[in-house]
């Protein structure tokens, strides 16, 4: 696979190479020169998910790695479902919250942390990432105890839940956790500006755990044919809730394989720098505003700039390929709570992707929106409206009683560069 920086044409790249650098020398993103277009999805779509993870795997990345070696990594990291839950005649979830750290983020990190070891030789390596909620929990769990890894993880002090706090603050050893005063978008920057210092990089083997880096996009297309695998006949409309954006590239990126996936609805919260763009045509990103689905409260979504480049830039095609729509608190609340009722107890990303995806289902479409993490995670924020407590799985109820390890840090990049020193 040949990849390129979205903001040089002639800058080239090989997978491993793109996955050590994270993020491109311009300061763009990678993105495959071109996809292949398979041929075979029927047949694709009746194997198993690590069969078919194996299969597609060896295609982008025969060139690179032998099949044995795309296999061992598939099947060793996807070792857990994605199963598609039906909530009505017309609409489903796809649950993909089963893995360890139970959220989506664990297909990317556990594919992202095996490749890495493949190439890692004896150089050590800094791992640093930027979360707003699941991605700090799925990259710690990946590299946790890796020799020659330091992972290193920012996130906003106070707009994380408490349980997704713990399960990335409490791990110590070789993950250090950073508690930013200020937003998502600041620990965003501060990482995007580690990766612009050359010192810094060299020094430190600096690399990228954020769905900047192409392994992490590459793994999330995966469950976007098993979405396919699992669906009743007719035109599928997927809705995907979306804050960096990563997510709904991927399944872009599936898509242009040949996933027969009939349109993609883009779902934010009250975080609107990408409906509005849509909507006017003027891209307009601003300080990020707090949600009760905050892995979503993105001001500047990274990812866009992959999305953009796509479709070239041109706005009429991106509005011809595209729905979206958003949801405010109080509308993410009452979907939480009807959806509930009907039976199926959803968490505040997946009730947004919900919400939303019901106003812009056609009709004879089927619409499946994804369910990207353990509703117990938010169950803080959804207590009061349900009128009781979620029960907590065995993974999150072991971490009460373990201490909070983060440290404060400003938002500020000398303060960060002084830490990683």
């Amino acid at each position: 696979m040949k990849l390129v920086s979205t903001r040089t044409p002639g800058l080239h790249a090989t997978f491993m190479a793109a996955v050590q650098a994270g993020l491109a020398p311009d300061g763009g993103l990678f993105v495959p020169v071109e996809l292949p277009r398979f041929t075979d999805v029927p047949e694709l779509l009746k194997l198993d998910f690590p069969s078919r993870a194996t299969e597609i795997l060896h295609r982008l990345l025969g060139g690179e790695f032998p099949r044995a070696e795309v296999e061992a990594l598939a099947r060793s990291a996807f070792t857990f479902p994605a199963p598609w839950v039906k909530v009505d005649d017309r609409l489903s979830a796809l649950e993909l919250f089963h893995g360890p750290t139970l959220a989506f983020k664990d297909f990317g990190a556990r594919f992202l942390a095996r490749v890495l070891a493949l190439g890692a030789g004896d150089r050590p390596r800094t791992v640093l990432t930027a979360t707003s909620g699941d991605t700090g929990a799925a990259v710690a769990q990946a590299f946790q105890g890796l020799p020659g890894v330091q992972v290193v993880v920012l996130y906003p002090a106070g707009r994380v839940s408490p349980l997704q706090e713990r399960q990335f603050a409490t791990c110590g050893g070789n993950v250090l956790a950073l508690a930013v005063a200020g937003s998502f978008d600041d620990c965003q920057r501060l990482v995007k500006g580690a990766f612009e210092d050359a010192e810094l990089v060299s020094r430190l083997g600096l690399t990228s755990a954020n769905s900047i880096n192409i392994a992490r996009l590459l793994a999330q297309t995966l469950y976007y044919f098993e979405a396919a695998a699992q669906a009743d006949p007719g035109p599928l409309v997927v809705s995907v809730p979306s804050g960096n954006f990563g997510n709904l590239y991927a399944g872009l990126m599936a898509q242009a394989m040949g996933a027969p996936i009939h349109a993609f609805v883009a779902a934010t919260n009250a975080n609107r720098v990408v409906p509005d763009y849509l909507d006017s045509g003027a891209y307009r990103p601003r300080p990020s505003v707090a949600t009760l689905s905050n892995a979503m409260d993105v001001g500047s979504p990274s990812n866009w700039e992959r999305i953009h480049a796509r479709f070239g830039g041109d706005h009429g095609a991106m509005v011809a390929a595209l729905r979206w729509g958003s949801c405010t608190d109080a509308e993410t609340t009452e979907t939480v709570v009807a959806l509930d009722r009907a039976g199926y107890l959803a968490d505040p990303h997946g009730a947004v992707a919900c919400a939303v995806l019901r106003a812009h289902l056609h009709p004879g479409e089927q619409g499946l929106f994804l369910a990207t993490a353990h509703p117990a995670k938010f169950r803080e924020a959804l207590t009061p409206a349900l009128g009781r407590e979620i029960p907590l799985p065995k993974a999150l109820s072991d971490l009460l009683a373990k201490p909070l390890l983060s440290e404060p840090l400003a938002a500020e990049a000398e303060a960060l560069r002084r830490r990683l020193a």
